[in-house]
């Protein structure tokens, strides 16, 4: 790359995109670099890190409200809500592992670009429903603003929800607001052991749709189970359910109670109290079972509940792949064997998108050598109406096609 820009103000990250817009530069943006590996590779001689913008600047606990400059880490963000017991409830993950970077590297920015949620987003949402304001900076090399510092903000066009999952490609974002939630007082998790995965799906389903407040509802099959830190997952021998419940102390106790008896028809149980529930959501969020197999490419699938169990039994078979479950069952975090011959060279995009087709719901290519990330679609392809749109918005915001061209769709 011959030159990298690490701009200290907004005006310096202006400064550098209008340069870029001016000579038609193409630039590839990074917030702290962590998931530079996620997208399509982008073919720019120039890049532009924004890690030098960070730092807190606002943070009222009362008002459940907290702006920072989008280089902020992300782990200081998490540390400061935990001295007020607050956190962030769409619980986003830390995937820098997954890439090979060091964990708690990643910037608010780049989490918000990437929309990333964890297990709790059946119950709180994804990030772009937290995403309450934004400054940043279009390909045009203009500022924009975008919503406030409170909830109920309806000034003008709600940009950050676009901005939220754009990766980069339309704007880039210099500070960020966003709400945040008190931190449940307790937290239990109750692990079904056994079920095959018809059987976790019944079996989530049925938590899910309780009075009992599920917050987090995963399923790992035994050989995923076995790579836990958690030692009460890693030694049960078999697959393991787990359904978390948050909340005051006397109901989380009651609940998980009430949810154990109401279950114990499908499978024996075990409960897990604060910290190893912790230790283990927070697996599940950064997809950690993975993490330590760099050489098989990662896909995220999201598809209805009731049909995950037979998608993720045809691909596995087929592509001698590994996978657990998030979401109820919705969201299926699989990974197919080394890209080569046996996966068709492809990373098992073809098989992939072949079940989807038959399914419904979309895939994305997560984690896979640049070249096989070059050639496959790396996120869900797009019909021709959809992909009409996506063009007149980069074409909005980026004419010119200087920031992260190509990251997430060919020519956009």
């Amino acid at each position: 790359m011959t030159t990298t820009f690490k701009p200290e103000s907004a005006d310096q990250v202006v400064e550098a995109v209008a340069w870029a817009a001016a000579e038609g530069q193409p630039l590839e943006v990074a917030g702290r670099g962590t998931k530079r590996g996620l997208g399509r590779p982008v073919q720019a001689a120039h890049g532009i890190d924004l890690s030098g913008l960070s730092g807190i600047t606002l943070y009222e606990p009362e008002e459940l409200v907290l702006s920072a400059r989008a280089g902020t880490p992300l782990a200081e963000i998490e540390a400061a809500l935990a001295a007020q017991h607050q956190q962030l409830a769409f619980e986003p993950g830390d995937l820098g592992p997954l890439f090979g970077a060091a964990a708690g590297r990643g910037s608010i920015g780049g989490m918000l670009a990437c929309n990333l949620a964890g297990s709790r987003r059946i119950k709180a949402g994804a990030a772009r429903d937290h995403f309450l304001g934004a400054t940043a900076v279009s390909g045009r090399g203009e500022a924009f603003k975008s919503g406030g510092r409170v909830v109920k903000n309806v000034t003008g066009y709600d940009l950050c929800k676009l901005l939220a999952g754009s990766h980069g490609t339309l704007a880039l974002m210099t500070d960020v607001t966003v709400k945040v939630m008190p931190a449940p007082e307790k937290t239990r998790t109750v692990l079904l052991l056994g079920l095959d995965d018809p059987g976790a799906r019944a079996a989530m389903t049925r938590a899910l749709q309780s009075s009992h407040e599920v917050s987090g509802a995963a399923h790992l099959p035994a050989a995923i189970a076995a790579r836990s830190a958690v030692s009460y997952v890693a030694r049960a021998g078999g697959a393991v359910t787990a359904l978390r419940v948050e909340g005051p102390g006397p109901s989380v106790d009651y609940r998980c109670a009430a949810l154990r008896e109401d279950l114990a028809d499908l499978a024996e149980s075990e409960e897990l109290h604060s910290m190893n529930s912790a230790a283990l959501w927070r697996e599940l969020r950064d997809v950690a079972p993975f993490a330590g197999q760099p050489e098989r490419p990662l896909w995220r699938v999201s598809v209805a509940p009731q049909d995950g169990a037979g998608l993720a039994a045809a691909v596995a078979r087929d592509l001698d792949a590994e996978y657990f479950y998030d979401w109820g069952g919705g969201l299926i975090w699989l990974a197919p064997a080394a890209p080569g011959k046996d996966a068709g060279g492809d990373a098992g995009a073809a098989r992939i998108r072949a079940a989807l087709g038959a399914n419904g719901g979309h895939g994305t290519l997560i984690r896979a050598p640049a070249e096989i990330r070059a050639a496959v679609p790396v996120f869900q392809p797009q019909d021709p109406a959809m992909a009409a749109l996506t063009t007149r918005v980069k074409d909005g915001f980026d004419p010119k096609r200087v920031l992260n061209p190509g990251r997430m769709y060919a020519g956009v």
